[in-house]
Formats: structure tokens, sequence, C-alpha cells
């Protein structure tokens, strides 16, 4: 019996938790993710025709990727088998090879191989079934948290199809609530429950998109309130808030959610939105990142983003980033928050920014770079006699401190690197 025979066994019992007992059986009753698994979409055609190749299934936990695999696992002709990363090992990729041959030979029979946590799995066990999955003898169906382009060998990665899952929309949460309530067979129904509008907001709103924890908070409300005088049970906001543990916020110190993150707060600042950067930096703070990283990202902003549209700017982040090392956390985050609201609310340019590439793009196509004899330095014995320095004009010794003469290396023409904004109001 695998993973997915025992879980139609246990389907049956009431010990499973609401989660498991409503995990869609067929396409029809999967919610969310439309422009992957809905009508007319390569998944969905793929799986109703039995033609599925290799695929890994990737996004954050409670998005239906273990419930893709279960739904494939009954509506498949092939021999379906299972293999979690955490406690799986090369052996059992072996055996799974050797049952795979044996279906092949024996009854003309395809092999699919779902892989929980496919991430966990090092370069060895990987490249241990790499060339199964080459060959077309494992068809590999492989779920992970983690961006599989970083985490998955790239070889499995080129002979898959990528599908990103996302949280899912408050509009398919509703409809699992929905579903969980009237369902009498796997759900609540003969618990003849209610959810109040407000608890339904609180149930939607605090699972992060993860369909697994909204309903158990679910579950956990309904059996946790009381039941009214005509036998039904009513859960109220406060039920609600009460069944939600504290809400994890979605992130990952090394991961996606950390670089994508990062840059949604950065481009808020530059978009000059104080307010959505405010949002992403408290999700970043809710979530542990160092507060460092933080400070030392604002001060690229200042530069590049602000730059000398408002040079108080990299002033202001130099000064947060010393400030957040001296203090740490909890008030760490008004310093963020100021430095943050204050670039995001500067006058912006990227002129230094454009300047300093432009130039490095000249230097790698092969600019000419020889310093002209009168731009050379002068602090040594001799250097006259090499003609350094001769014919240098001090621009202190003329009127406004400014005189004509070239800067620029020999043979090449001035050009202009730094277009500077002529719209700052001062």
């Amino acid at each position: 019996m695998d993973l997915f025979e025992l879980a139609d066994e246990r389907d049956q019992t009431d010990a499973a938790p609401l989660a498991f007992r409503m995990r869609p059986r067929s396409l029809d009753e999967f919610v969310g993710q439309e422009d992957i698994a809905g009508p007319g979409t390569l998944l969905h055609r793929a799986i109703e025709a039995d033609r599925l190749s290799s695929v890994i299934f990737y996004g954050p936990p409670g998005t239906g990727k273990t419930t893709l695999a279960q739904v494939i696992a009954q509506s498949t002709k092939a021999r379906f088998m299972t293999l979690n990363a955490v406690s799986a090992g090369v052996a059992d990729i072996r055996e799974v090879v050797r049952t795979a041959q044996d279906e092949r030979a024996m009854y003309k029979r395809k092999t699919v191989l779902f892989i929980d946590e496919i991430h966990r799995f090092n370069k060895a066990q990987q490249d241990a079934l790499l060339p199964y999955v080459e060959q077309g003898l494992i068809t590999l169906i492989g779920a992970t948290t983690e961006n599989p382009y970083f985490q998955v060998n790239p070889a499995l990665v080129s002979r898959s199809h990528v599908f990103h899952l996302q949280a899912l929309h408050p509009s398919a949460l509703d409809t699992l609530v929905d579903r969980a309530l009237s369902d009498e067979e796997r759900g609540l129904g003969l618990m003849h429950a209610r959810v109040t509008s407000e608890a339904k907001d609180v149930l939607v709103r605090g699972c992060g998109g993860d369909a697994r924890r909204l309903l158990n908070a679910l579950e956990l409300a309904v059996l946790s309130s009381g039941v009214q005088a005509d036998g039904t049970v009513v859960v109220t906001k406060e039920d609600a808030l009460a069944s939600m543990q504290e809400r994890q916020v979605v992130y990952d110190t090394a991961g996606d959610e950390h670089y994508d993150t990062i840059s949604a707060f950065i481009k808020s600042v530059r978009g000059s939105d104080p307010d959505a950067a405010v949002l992403w930096l408290a999700k970043m703070l809710a979530a542990g990142e160092d507060p460092r990283f933080i400070a030392r990202r604002l001060m690229i902003s200042a530069s590049e983003d602000v730059g000398n549209a408002d040079p108080m700017g990299l002033v202001i982040a130099t000064s947060a980033l010393t400030a957040v090392q001296h203090i740490g956390m909890p008030e760490a985050r008004i310093i963020l928050a100021q430095v943050t609201t204050y670039l995001a609310s500067a006058q912006k340019s990227n002129a230094a920014y454009k300047a300093v590439n432009a130039a490095l793009s000249d230097i790698e196509n092969g600019l000419s770079l020889t310093v002209p004899p009168h731009l050379r330095g002068t602090g040594y014995q001799g250097a006259a006699k090499l003609g350094s320095g001769i014919g240098y004009k001090y621009p202190h010794d003329y009127p406004g401190h400014t005189v004509e003469q070239n800067y620029w290396p020999v043979g090449v023409e001035a050009k202009k690197y730094y277009q500077e904004r002529t719209d700052l109001t001062k």
C-alpha cells in the first residue's frame, strides 16, 4: 500500500484532520491555481489524457502540490509510487527503478514517481534518479517549497515542466470553507455549523493563502464553539481568532521570499511609495530578517535611486546602519522606518548610477585609458624629467576656481556620462 492508497483509507475515518479529509479526489474538485490546473490548461489536459511528462510543483505550503499528485495518482493507469526526500536514500531510488523495470517488462506499464520535498535530495540522490527520468523509465513528479532552479539538479529541472503554484486567492479559500461546511461525508456538514462573515474573513485572511492551515483552523473553530439551542454551531469572529495560531509570515532568509521581498521593498522605495515600502519592511522584520541587511540595502538605494537629487539620503542611510548596529531590535525598526520613508519620499535621480555604468561599459569595450602627461602624478623625485604634470593648470589659480583643460585619456574624446536632472526644485 502506498501513500495515496493509505490516504483513501484514512479519508473514510474521522481521525484524519479536516484538511486531509477534504483533499480533492479529482480535478473537478480542485480549487484554485486555475492558470495552472484549470480546464483547458496544459496540465489539466495531460492529467485527463494520462499523458503526463515529468513535472515539478513549486510553491508555498498548502497551495495544492501534494493534492495535485494525489489527483494524478487516482487518475493514472501507471504504477504510482512515492518517496519522501527527507527519509529516502539512494537504495530507495534503486528499488523504485527495479520496480519500474519490472512493470515495463511484464505489463508494459509506466511508472510515475512522486517525490515530496524533492529539494531535500542531495546531489548523489538526484544523480541516481536522473538517467531513468531521461530514459523515460520513470515519470517524475516533484514537490518543493524551494525554488527548483536553485535547489534541484539543473539536469532534472531541464527534463521537467516546472509549475509555480501561488498562495491561494481569497475567493478560492471562501469556496473551500463553504465546501467543508456543507460536505456531510468528509467535511463538517453533519455538525450544521455556520460561520459568520466576520469569522470567515478572519480565517481567510489569517491563513496566508494556505488551504491546509485554513481548514484545520476552521475545524478547530467549529469543534470548540458552543452548540446553540437549535442544535447548530455558530462560529463567531472571536472563535475564529482563537482558532488561528499566531500567523507565521511566509519567509526564508536565504530563499525566494528573502530575495523577492527585498526586491519589492527597494522597488517601492524607488517608486516613491512610502506606504508600500513600510509594509514590505514590516514583513521582513516580522519574519526575523537581519535589520543590518535591510539597512545596507537602503544605503545602496540612497545612492542608486535618490543620488544627488537629495544627497542627505545617503547620509541618513549611513547613519541608520550605525544606529541599527548599536541599538538592535526591536527599536531598530523605528530607525529603519524613518530612513525608508525618507528615501521613498525623496526626489529621485539615478544619474550617478547610470554614469558609472556607462563608463564601465566603455572600459569593458576596450576604451583607451592612458593618462595624459599633464594629469600624471608628480609626488616623486624625477617626475618632471618624465614629463609628468607639465602643462597642468591648477583650477584654484583661476577666476571661479575653474579652468578649461583636457581631463580625458590620451586619444579619447570627451563624452557625457553624467546627465544631471534639471527639473529638481531647489
